[in-house]
């Protein structure tokens, strides 16, 4: 089928280009066009593609964005507000619970008046984990004070970006805004886009950043931002800051009309379809509302007299549009696509209710539904449901059910999930093949393993039948390392790769008790459950379980776990809880595509440390997570592979010792991720053996303060070559290339330092 470009491009005063990309390409697109000074980001999904196509945009030169990689997206919004009180133009994206991560960010950029730019890929808020679209973080962002404008489609998203920043920055706004789009049904699906064809008209039309307003990059003019506020200043700020929000209507409106002059497509405020003379309506927000206007042509077809209200924003909200557009219709049901527990709605139903009473109109019924919660598909079917409710409440006179869920269904008793795998067997578990004893005259600790045949027969711990990529290295690890724990454990893991490939529900792959909790936030939990045992055992209260051992407890973490969540596991390593910390290393942020984490290598090539003409991989050291603990003076910190794997079960040994003897224990294995490291499957533990041959990882042990190699590969005469090691993953060959030289020598000269460190360490018990 031909297309009619110039039909398609309407009647556009600049030139125009037509691309097929998904919501998130082109907010990257518009945001590399803008051309941002600093972005500060963090993955989570369905947002993280923005902060990775800006990247590979920014390794082939194509704009000048500061792409600042923070350790949690509460990092992420300081760091884009530190940027934006310095004067420059900031840009930033997020999701669900990372955007509650940074929550008490956001009314500190609104409430001290820094514009910036960030887009809200809306997903669940929950739990359990649920990580498809709803508005459910969007509405935490309703009383923050930023204007949100809101994108049905790609094609808003691009345009809806091009126009916030100059909303944003606009003399009469000055406040941030955020552009909410539904995770991955705009965010994934590619549509066609018409975008600006030259970068110079999308200045022209944001124009230049006003001029004469305070940053703290002046030194001319010092000021002092974020001041303690007593009364009667702070109501003060607060009504300014209250009128800058409504000036953002007239505001939005008037840029709105200068972007549909320049390019033929029109945002109003308030997106009304065939409303002029409808009796009955549904209101719809986003992805959902172009799939509601099929069923109002449809219903149309039929003689009723059918209409649908979008809102292309909703902060301010359009409460005197939204009250004139219903001032005829008889009844409409109003989809929320999340639900404020307990308020007999979700806030779009509420504020449309108080809209109608405020502007006196009385007579319209108001029907609430909650639907399409954590990714659940809206059909055309769904639409009709909807009209369905609005139509027989005017045919009655009346709503039957003012408040309800549509989608839901029933619970079955005969389908509760039933289990499968009785508990395990002590017996089994506690081999007595084990034996950990303390040296009276060290004070370390004597472990003896049996042969590891020995330990083949002890079940484990996490149940075959997961969903982990062909090769993953996580479970072989960690089942190496649980045979050298006896008895019971009680687990929890971060969120990771290992934590969703073993639950989804109704199944667990996890045969011993485990917890789940936020990805920052797991030392902390394990914490709580830690002290709730010790209390309640004191008190008696388990005396009827017939425990014949106290519980060891583990949290592991992984996939950039110990960036976000390395505050809360100093903490709980500073008081010390009775506790182990396993962090599997795979290098990056895997669970979310392969992102850089801190753990990253220098140079090692990622989603969002690409590698081209312009950036050669990650340009910064990688994390030493165990030398970090170590200085919190714990205990017992380790290394492991499963390259090595008797010094790994000897090492578990001694960490169940010490955890349930002293305190916390922390240990860190290197393990295999073929996927994203492009590497072939069956070589993991070959690729790990090598890391720890080339000192990239050595393995060692601190009892007590004092570092012991536990495996020296120079003694052995097996020290290799770094190159070697980085010569078996696609994602590393590029280093030894003779145009990343730079980066090879950095990174070798770093290891060996590292390397030096320790073995200096290893001779003198006082490092």
């Amino acid at each position: 089928m031909s297309i009619d470009i110039k039909k398609e491009l309407g009647q556009a005063k600049i030139e125009q280009r037509i691309v097929y990309e998904s919501g998130n390409e082109m907010a990257a697109y518009a945001a590399h066009q803008i051309n941002y000074h600093v972005m500060g980001y963090f993955p989570i999904s369905p947002s993280t593609e923005v902060a990775q196509f800006l990247d590979l945009m920014k390794t082939n030169g194509q704009h000048d964005i500061v792409l600042i990689p923070a350790d949690g997206e509460h990092g992420s919004a300081g760091i884009c507000y530190g940027a934006s009180t310095a004067g420059g133009r900031v840009f930033n994206a997020t999701s669900a619970n990372g955007y509650l991560y940074m929550l008490e960010q956001m009314p500190v950029q609104s409430g001290t008046r820094f514009p910036m730019v960030m887009n809200l890929v809306c997903r669940s808020v929950s739990g359990p984990l649920n990580i498809h679209g709803d508005h459910s973080d969007l509405y935490y962002a309703l009383n923050t004070g930023w204007p949100i404008i809101m994108c049905r489609d790609p094609q808003a998203v691009y345009d809806m970006n091009i126009m916030a920043i100059k909303l944003a920055e606009d003399p009469a706004v000055r406040l941030p805004v955020l552009v909410a789009s539904d995770g991955y049904f705009t965010s994934h699906q590619k549509r066609r886009v018409q975008t600006f064809a030259h970068r110079e008209d999308v200045h022209a039309f944001i124009g230049e950043q006003p001029q004469g307003f305070p940053d703290t990059l002046d030194r001319n003019h010092p000021i002092t931002v974020g001041p303690y506020m007593n009364e009667p200043d702070y109501i003060n700020n607060c009504y300014q800051q209250s009128m800058a929000m409504y000036n953002a209507d007239e505001v939005y409106d008037r840029i709105q009309k200068e972007y549909a002059e320049l390019t033929g497509r029109e945002y109003p405020i308030l997106e009304l379809y065939r409303m002029e003379d409808a009796e009955v309506a549904v209101f719809l927000m986003n992805s959902a509302s172009e799939i509601i206007k099929d069923v109002v042509d449809q219903l149309r077809a039929k003689g009723i007299k059918a209409g649908s209200i979008a809102p292309n924003m909703i902060r301010p909200f359009p409460a005197k549009q939204i009250a004139a557009a219903l001032a005829n219709v008889k009844a409409v049901t109003v989809g929320d696509r999340a639900d404020s527990y307990g308020g007999h709605g979700g806030n779009m139903v509420n504020e449309i209710k108080a809209a109608l009473f405020t502007y006196g109109n009385k007579d319209t019924l108001v029907i609430s539904r909650i639907y399409g919660l954590g990714g659940k598909d809206f059909y055309a079917e769904d639409g009709h449901n909807l009209f369905q409710f609005a139509i027989d409440a005017m045919n009655a006179g009346k709503v039957e059910v003012p408040f309800d869920y549509y989608g839901h269904s029933p619970g079955d008793p005969s389908k509760a999930p039933k289990r499968v795998l009785e508990p395990m067997k002590y017996e089994d578990l506690k081999t007595g093949l084990i034996t950990v004893t303390p040296d009276e005259n060290t004070g370390k600790l004597n472990v003896r393993i049996p042969p590891l045949r020995s330990l083949t027969k002890k079940p484990k711990r996490i149940a075959p039948g997961h969903g982990a990529c062909p090769g993953c290295g996580i479970f072989s690890g960690l089942e190496l390392f649980f045979k050298g724990i006896e008895g019971d454990i009680v687990s929890i893991f971060h969120t990771g790769c290992a934590m969703v490939v073993t639950t989804g529900y109704p199944y667990s792959a996890h045969k011993a008790t485990y917890i789940h909790n936020l990805f920052q936030n797991g030392a902390a939990t394990l914490s709580g459950v830690v002290e709730m045992f010790w209390e309640r055992k004191r008190r008696g209260e388990l005396d009827h379980l017939g425990l014949k051992d106290d519980f060891t407890f583990v949290m592991i973490t992984g996939d950039g776990g110990m960036d976000i969540g390395m505050g809360p596991a100093i903490g709980a390593a500073l008081r010390n809880h009775k506790m182990i910390i396993l962090e599997y290393d795979n290098e990056g942020y895997m669970n979310t595509g392969a992102q850089l984490s801190y753990s990253t290598p220098m140079g090692h090539r990622t989603s969002t440390s690409n590698v081209g003409k312009h950036q050669g991989g990650k340009v910064f050291h990688h994390k030493d997570t165990a030398q970090i603990m170590a200085a919190t003076h714990i205990p017992y910190v380790f290394t492991g592979s499963e390259a090595y794997p008797q010094d790994l079960v000897k090492k578990a040994a001694k960490a169940q010792w010490y955890a349930q003897n002293e305190g916390l224990v922390y240990g860190k294995i290197l393990i295999a991720c073929p996927l994203n490291w492009l590497s072939d499957d069956q070589e993991g533990s070959n690729i790990v053996g090598a890391a720890v041959d080339s000192c990239f990882f050595p393995l060692y042990e601190v009892e007590h303060g004092v570092t012991t190699l536990t495996y020296n590969p120079e003694d052995k005469g097996k020290k290799i070559p770094l190159s070697d090691w980085l010569k078996t993953m696609g994602k590393t060959k590029h280093l030894t290339k003779p145009e990343y030289a730079g980066s090879l020598q950095s990174f070798e000269t770093e290891v060996e330092r590292r390397w030096n460190r320790l073995k200096a360490k290893h001779e003198n018990p006082y490092l």
